[in-house]
């Protein structure tokens, strides 16, 4: 099965993978490739995350009124 980007993930699958990442790293089980490649998908997947919170929130503030001029942005993550 391949990979999806994260980019092309909903919040919430991306969530899940992330939560699924934690928990197969926890067990120690996996080797130091293995996680390091675990680890590198866990970052792109917060990163995405954290750039779709954001402009939820940054929705959610412009349709409650607390900055009516404010325009929606497109947020992107700093490369590493």
């Amino acid at each position: 099965m391949a990979t999806k980007k994260p980019e092309n993930l909903s919040f919430e699958d991306a969530m899940h993978e992330l939560s699924s990442i934690v928990a197969d790293m926890e067990t120690g089980n996996l080797t130091l490739e293995q996680s390091l490649k675990q680890f590198e998908r866990g970052i792109q997947l917060a990163q995405v995350s954290s750039a779709k919170l954001q402009q939820a929130e940054q929705k959610v503030s412009i349709l409650m009124g607390n900055d009516p001029q404010a325009e929606l942005t497109h947020f992107e993550p700093a490369a590493e």
